[in-house]
C-alpha cells in the first residue's frame, strides 16, 4: 500500500465521523416548493441532468457515483482527497457526478457554488472545484463574504473576469444551484456529503468500503 493511499484512508476515516455529525447538525430546512423525498432507489433523472458536472466518465455508464456537496462543508473537504484518489483509481471506468447542495448555515456555501458554476460556463468547472476545496481552510466558516477571494481564484484559472463577475451575480446562476439543491431534497439528502451509487444512497465508512461497493457494481 502506498503512503498516499494510507493517508487517504486515514482522511476518509476521519471524514466519516465528521459526516455523521454534519448530517445531524446541518439539516437544511426544505423550501416550501420542494418535492417529497423519493422512496427507494432514486430515478436517474433526479440524480443526473444533462448539465450536471461529471468529474469522471465511463464509456459504458455501468457505474455512476453522485455526490451532493457543499464547498464549505468540512466533511466534504475531508473527503475530497479520497475522491481525487478515486478518480485516479477508476478513471474511465465510472461516472462521478457532483451536485450542489449548499447548507444555509454556511455563509459562503451558496456563493462558492455560484463561483463553481460561473467557472463552468467558461468550461473550467474542475479547476474552480479544486481551488475551492484545496483552499477551504482559508475561506470556510467566515461570516463575511469571500467573493474577492473567489475572484482571485477565477483570475488564477485564467477566466474572462468580466464574464465571470456577470455570471456570478446572474439570477440564472443562482437558479442553477437551486435546482441541484431541490433535486437533493427530492432524493432525500439531509446533509453533505451524500453519495448515491447507481441510484441508491450510500454512506461509505472507509475508502475500501467505497471501492468494494464500486467493484461489486462493475462486476455485475
Amino acid at each position: 500500500m502506498s503512503r498516499n493511499l494510507q493517508l487517504t484512508l486515514v482522511v476518509i476515516g476521519v471524514a466519516a465521523v465528521v459526516i455523521f455529525t454534519l448530517l445531524v447538525v446541518n439539516r437544511p430546512t426544505p423550501p416550501a416548493e420542494s418535492s417529497p423525498p423519493v422512496a427507494g432507489a432514486v430515478p436517474a433523472e433526479v440524480l443526473v441532468h444533462p448539465d450536471s458536472h461529471h468529474l469522471s466518465t465511463s464509456a459504458d455508464g455501468k457505474v455512476t457515483l453522485v455526490e451532493f456537496l457543499d464547498f464549505e462543508c468540512e466533511a466534504c473537504g475531508a473527503a475530497y482527497p479520497a475522491l481525487e484518489q478515486l478518480r485516479q483509481d477508476y478513471g474511465g471506468r465510472i461516472n462521478y457526478v457532483v451536485r450542489y447542495f449548499p447548507v444555509p448555515s454556511h455563509r459562503n456555501a451558496e456563493l462558492a457554488a455560484r463561483a463553481a458554476e460561473s467557472a463552468a460556463v467558461q468550461g473550467e468547472f474542475e479547476p474552480m472545484y479544486q481551488a475551492l476545496f484545496e483552499n477551504q481552510r482559508l475561506w470556510g466558516e467566515k461570516q463575511e463574504s469571500q467573493e474577492e477571494l473567489f475572484l482571485d481564484y477565477a483570475r488564477n484559472i485564467g477566466l474572462d473576469m468580466d464574464r465571470f463577475r456577470a455570471d456570478l451575480n446572474n439570477p440564472a446562476t443562482a437558479e442553477r444551484v437551486r435546482k441541484d439543491q431541490l433535486d437533493g431534497l427530492a432524493a432525500g439528502v439531509e446533509g453533505t456529503p451524500t453519495f448515491f451509487l447507481n441510484g441508491e444512497q450510500f454512506t461509505p465508512n472507509s475508502y475500501q468500503e467505497l471501492t468494494n461497493a464500486i467493484d461489486a457494481e462493475l462486476a455485475e
